[in-house]
């Protein structure tokens, strides 16, 4: 004869856990709130500043509204600031970031490849490498590759500052953990059965299975060459091959030193301008990075 079951009654509630699960809610949404105003604080007086015109911008709060609405002029009077040097830094930067950050993404997405399906002597050391590359700050290499690029006579010219953009040992890292998560090695073997190379598997299969790796590695490297000022203004002296980021600080510079208000202005209108491209890029992109950012949940 079986003995009756006995339930156990579940355990009462303690009294303050329920308090303590709203205040946890509560203060991981006032610390999001803070940040989101810490983020979008700026960007609102950057779009309000660069609406005004010199004399509102003095003469008004940073965050209130000028009683005319300058942006057009201000735009206007940016791009024909001496003789249309702005288009020229927009121009060199595009060149710095979207052609060295395309250039960057496919050698660290090859390497990051190698590294992951490929055998050869001292793989991992090499990799550790690529680590300690990864910890090393970008200002801290500035001067190292000043020296190198005087030595090789590359001081003041474009290519100083373009071939240092091109090494990029977080993507390589990246790369890597993007290649273990999205390419199968049953895939591999399977086009080196059927007589393909090691380049051609790489570029026919392993490069578009690991798109969203591409596109997020892309956008980091874009994002860090769009934003580099260091180096430009260690490597440089010819201001028609600045980017943005420097002639935006020679123009504040001016109107600090020199009480220029006219530069103070261009240079508020100026990296208003300079945050657009960013912008737009990753709304245009945001489809593949964001698939891409969780790639090491799903290994």
């Amino acid at each position: 004869m079986t003995q009756p079951t006995t339930r156990t009654a579940p355990a009462p509630r303690g009294p303050g856990r329920r308090p303590s699960v709203l205040l946890s809610k509560a203060g991981v949404t006032a610390m999001l709130g803070l940040a989101a105003l810490y983020t979008l604080l700026p960007m609102l007086w950057l779009v309000l500043s660069s609406t005004k015109s010199r004399q509102d911008l003095f003469a008004t709060n940073g965050f209130a509204p000028g009683e005319d609405f300058a942006l057009l002029d201000n735009l206007q009077y940016l791009f024909e600031a001496d003789n249309g040097i702005f288009l020229r830094w927009l121009l060199n930067t595009v060149l710095y970031a979207g052609v060295g950050a395309l250039l960057a993404t496919v050698f660290s997405v090859a390497a990051g490849y190698a590294f992951d399906k490929l055998d050869f002597p001292g793989k991992e050391r090499i990799f550790s490498l690529v680590l300690l590359g990864v910890m090393v700050p970008g200002t801290a290499m500035a001067i190292p590759l000043y020296l190198i690029a005087a030595e090789a006579g590359l001081v003041n010219s474009f290519w100083g500052v373009f071939i240092p953009g091109l090494v990029f040992p977080f993507g390589v890292y990246l790369a890597r953990v993007f290649s273990a998560s999205y390419v199968p090695g049953e895939v591999l073997e399977a086009a080196r059965v059927d007589g393909a190379g090691e380049f051609r598997t790489f570029c026919r299969i392993a490069l578009p299975m690991v798109a969203p790796g591409f596109v997020t590695i892309f956008l980091f490297q874009f994002t860090q060459i769009w934003n580099s000022f260091f180096l430009p203004l260690v490597m440089l002296s010819d201001e028609k091959l600045f980017p943005v980021n420097l002639g935006l600080y020679v123009w504040y510079s001016s109107a600090l030193s020199q009480g220029h208000p006219q530069d103070y202005l261009l240079a508020i209108v100026g990296s208003l301008v300079s945050v657009v491209p960013l912008v737009v890029l990753f709304l245009m992109l945001q489809r593949f990075w964001k698939s891409g950012m969780t790639a090491g949940a799903v290994k």
